[in-house]
């Protein structure tokens, strides 16, 4: 079992940062990749980024890539999304999740998840 705990969500200017946290535990926390996700009122849940947990290997949508980073760090079982130049297009609940390989952007390829945290860029 992994449990997944989001934080640092808010409510951001157009052009501003904001940087969320996902807090892992469990007893096989190390046996998964890690990912975001984001979903907005009406549409689905999409990828947003993943990250390895041994080699910290990078996958991103490549409609994020310049904008979002994420980044982990193991001693403290914790995965960042560091989102900058925030677009209102980018309001949405985001998700993380925990699954075997970073590789996987579908949903149903993602074996646990956090209960999310809002996002809301005004413009």
């Amino acid at each position: 079992q992994v449990q997944l705990v989001e934080s640092g969500g808010g409510l951001v200017q157009a052009g501003g940062s904001l940087r969320l946290s996902c807090a892992a535990s469990g007893r096989t926390v190390g046996n998964y990749d890690k990912a975001w996700f984001r979903q907005a009122p009406g549409k689905e849940r999409e990828f947003v980024a993943s990250i390895s947990h041994n080699s910290g290997s990078t996958n991103y949508a490549d409609s994020l890539k310049g904008r979002f980073t994420i980044s982990r760090d193991n001693a403290k079982n914790t995965v960042a999304l560091q989102m900058n130049t925030l677009k209102p297009e980018d309001t949405a609940v985001y998700y993380c999740a925990a699954g075997r390989s970073y590789y996987f952007t579908r949903r149903s390829q993602y074996d646990y998840w956090g209960q999310g945290t809002q996002v809301t860029v005004s413009s």
